[in-house]
């Protein structure tokens, strides 16, 4: 292992006192019936009963949602905490599909609506796609999901035009996300007025990576894997519509890991895309996401395994990668695909984007290279503290990745981008 590499792990599990006080006193009053209840039922209703609509709409499909509840439950070893959290962000995914719905019947024109072009950001978690994502982002005619619209795509009473209510909702879990794992944001940061993954639209049809990234789900996964993915593509597609309709721009920034593994259904149901594909060394990267996801598994339960969450993502990681493999050599002949190094994007991020437009046949004039050249110094690593982290904390090696990740070293070789 290269030792510039190994680093002085930093220590996940250690959340604030209050918090772990917090979940010790909680549990000790569960004889009481304090147990927070994961049942579909109870949040359906919940949701209804806050939004005061009843229509999830003819696309609702209650599998993924059992599916999810059913490894919640079972296998996620929830802390009371977790158990909290989830319940409030399951009953949010169905309000945003209750007020959603509401909408498509009232505004029929969203629905009619043609999809803007996408530049869409895909790559390993930890390859530079957030930055990257935050620098198109700043082009004015580039119309990004912000982290506010991610959380709640559907205006909430009446802000549709400034969105207040949902920026302030969002700015609540902003704070309460760096009181509760004050050092998340030095591996990713969540900022209610910046650029969020499009993962999060996905979750509205509860079928997305979101559930395995913060929590221990293996059957939930296990089955999502096997399904066919297209409706949760075609909301996601809903919601964008939805989206522009409020806040118009000329082509969308989109980026989620989530993607490498359905480009299928990204060429099928976004129309015109230019792929932008991160590449990282994956002895660099895949620790790395290690340490996030347990960052954000703590939040959610006091039992996180490591070498549980390393078998679990090494392991997907290299399916995904084998999935965007195919896509790339069998279409890369009639889409556009651009392909950059992290290492380039590090070392001259607006040679990076001159690269880009140059590929979609787009100059960048001066004033915008500017705003580029501005954001790009905005946006510096290790603004909120360094992220520590070394592959021996998850108690495998470079050899365990290799055997997941070979054939993408080798593209990565074709590439010269190893």
């Amino acid at each position: 292992m290269n030792p510039n590499r190994k680093i002085q792990a930093n220590h996940f599990n250690k959340q604030p006192a209050w918090f772990n006080a917090l979940n010790a006193v909680w549990k000790g009053t569960y004889p009481l019936g304090t147990k927070t209840k994961l049942h579909k039922d109870d949040l359906i209703k919940a949701a209804r009963k806050g939004t005061k609509l009843t229509d999830l709409g003819s696309m609702f499909w209650d599998e993924p949602l059992d599916r999810m509840l059913t490894s919640l439950n079972e296998e996620a070893r929830l802390s009371p905490v977790g158990r909290f959290i989830s319940k409030q962000r399951l009953i949010n995914l169905l309000a945003v599909r209750l007020r959603a719905e509401d909408l498509f019947k009232k505004h029929p024109e969203i629905l009619e609506q043609e999809l803007y072009p996408v530049m869409l950001v895909i790559g390993l978690q930890r390859t530079g796609t957030t930055k990257l994502q935050r620098l198109l982002a700043a082009d004015p005619d580039n119309r990004a999901l912000m982290s506010w619209e991610a959380l709640n795509p559907a205006p909430i009473k009446g802000d549709m035009k400034d969105g207040r209510n949902r920026i302030k909702i969002a700015r609540t879990s902003e704070k309460a996300l760096k009181i509760m794992s004050p050092g998340f944001f030095a591996i990713h940061p969540v900022e209610h007025l910046a650029p969020e993954e499009d993962v999060l639209l996905l979750d509205v049809s509860f079928m997305s990576q979101t559930a395995e990234a913060i929590t221990h789900v293996p059957s939930y996964a296990s089955w999502l894997e096997k399904t066919d993915q297209s409706p949760a593509y075609e909301y996601m597609v809903r919601l964008l519509k939805l989206l522009q309709w409020q806040r118009p721009g000329k082509r969308w920034v989109l980026k989620t890991p989530h993607h490498l593994e359905f480009l299928d259904l990204v060429d099928k149901h976004f129309g015109d895309v230019q792929y932008i594909w991160m590449h990282r060394n994956v002895y660099e990267s895949i620790p790395s996401f290690l340490s996030m996801v347990s960052y954000a598994r703590v939040m959610f339960s006091d039992k996180v395994e490591k070498q549980e969450v390393a078998e679990h993502w090494v392991r997907k990681n290299g399916y995904m990668l084998s999935k965007a493999l195919k896509f790339h050599e069998t279409n890369s002949h009639r889409t556009r695909f651009t392909d950059v190094p992290y290492r380039d994007l590090v070392g001259d991020s607006i040679e990076v984007i001159h690269r880009i437009y140059s590929d979609r046949n787009e100059p960048i004039y001066p004033e915008l290279e500017k705003i580029f050249d501005d954001t790009n110094n905005k946006n510096t690593q290790g603004r909120y503290g360094q992220h520590l982290y070394s592959l021996d904390d998850f108690g495998i090696d470079e050899k365990y990745i290799d055997k997941h990740t070979s054939a993408y070293q080798e593209f990565q070789q074709k590439l010269n981008m190893k």
